[in-house]
């Protein structure tokens, strides 16, 4: 007979393998619903910047404003598009609020676009071509909410009635229409959020990303060699492997507060660059890519070495033509992972000065940049409501260029290991 204890204990048991499975799946669905209710709040938001509104206005483009070569500034373009607004709707110009209601339809990049059309083709001036101009966020909001985007804002929102009746007019006639927004990726940054892109925050992180991994991955491989297969093992050696291992803990803004003293401060580098960002960002990523690096050479069975040791070859020939490559693969990918963590990284880089208003594309590592967390956290901090839709897709291109990593840490592993 089975004892009674026995049995009671057994199910005891099974009843707890069961509460713990059961936790354990519960736990991964409450977690992926977090996740599917982040991602998909950061979609509805984030697709809607794909599209920018565009009004259709014909403008008579008056050489006695823009001048005889069409060389006039932005303000002289600006000029001739309030005279196409007051002529297109006069009765809505009878008044200085009603022809400031109608400016604040058109983008200020409308002047910018007109005046680079007719530098292009001179012979427009004189004419009244019909044009196809970008709209002010507020009324690009409105005209998104006509064609009933999901997530968009409501209609009229922060417009006059009257701004309100000549959008309805225009889109009744067809002068209106949403188009592909790729000036979003080309486009440095901007006060006004139509004309807002990540063009400069992207080529900012990429240039600091890549002085961040010519400066770590040599050291921290060459650091990981020498603590893991030459470093004789005594108190130095302990006091070092503790000071990495605290180093790898240390808060990100503590890194920031260094490069400040230190880089900035002491040493003049130049402050808001891809420079310093990428040195900063080398501090707080060195650490962890030694530890995964040490990881990785701690694999690789001592016979290998032995082997080769005993085959004639010197120990640095045995480490390198040996032992590295078979510990390449791991190296690696802790290297990207630990530079996925560096690219979304953001208080380090706003001590550093790369929190500034960038217009212009850096084109090299000592311009004034900025990097794509950075961007993210100044427009969600806008009051601006165009920022919003234009924040949540700057959040997919950072997870888009996070996975861009992360896959290239998968690839480079397959190539390495089938190599070995």
């Amino acid at each position: 007979m089975t004892n009674p204890a026995a049995s009671a204990r057994l199910r005891r048991r099974y009843r707890q393998e069961y509460l713990l499975r059961r936790a354990g799946q519960a736990a991964i669905v409450i977690a992926l619903l977090f996740l599917l209710g982040l991602l998909g709040n950061v979609a509805v938001n984030g697709w809607r910047a794909l599209l920018r509104a565009e009004i259709q206005l014909p403008v008579l483009i008056d050489p006695a404003v823009v001048g005889a070569d069409g060389s006039g500034d932005a303000l002289a373009y600006a000029r001739l598009l309030k005279q196409a607004m007051r002529a297109e709707f006069p009765e809505h110009a009878d008044n200085r609020k009603g022809r400031r209601e109608l400016a604040q339809l058109l983008s200020f990049t409308a002047a910018l676009q007109l005046r680079d059309a007719v530098q292009a083709d001179p012979a427009l001036l004189g004419t009244a071509p019909q044009l196809w101009l970008p709209a002010a966020s507020v009324a690009e909001l409105h005209l998104k909410a006509l064609e009933a985007l999901p997530g968009s804002a409501g209609r009229g929102l922060n417009l006059s009635e009257r701004q309100v009746e000549v959008l309805d007019f225009l889109r009744e006639e067809g002068r209106t229409a949403l188009r592909f927004n790729g000036r979003f990726f080309t486009a440095g940054d901007s006060r006004d959020p139509e004309a807002a892109g990540i063009g400069g925050a992207l080529v900012g992180s990429l240039l600091t990303l890549l002085l961040t991994f010519a400066i770590t991955f040599p050291l921290a491989v060459g650091a990981a060699i020498y603590l893991e297969l030459l470093a004789p093992r005594n108190r130095f050696f302990d006091l070092v492997e503790v000071n990495i291992n605290n180093l790898a803990a240390v808060p990100s803004i503590i890194m920031g507060l260094l490069g400040l003293a230190v880089l900035i401060g002491f040493f003049g580098v130049p402050r808001s660059t891809p420079l310093v960002g990428g040195l900063v960002l080398s501090f707080l990523t060195l650490p962890t890519i030694i530890i995964a690096a040490r990881a990785a050479l701690k694999a690789v069975p001592a016979s290998l070495l032995h082997g080769a040791l005993s085959l004639g070859a010197t120990r640095q020939q045995g480490i390198f033509h040996q032992v590295l490559p078979a510990a390449m693969p791991g190296i690696m990918t802790g290297t990207i992972i630990g530079m996925a963590g560096a690219l979304g990284e953001t208080a380090p880089l706003l001590m550093v000065g790369m929190v500034a208003f960038v217009v212009a594309i850096p084109g090299s590592f000592t311009e004034v940049a900025t990097a794509l967390p950075v961007q993210v956290f100044l427009w969600s901090d806008s009051a601006e409501r165009g920022f919003v839709e234009r924040t949540a897709l700057a959040i997919w291109v950072l997870l888009g260029f996070l996975l861009c990593m992360n896959a290239a840490a998968i690839w480079l592993r397959h190539r390495f290991e089938n190599k070995a």
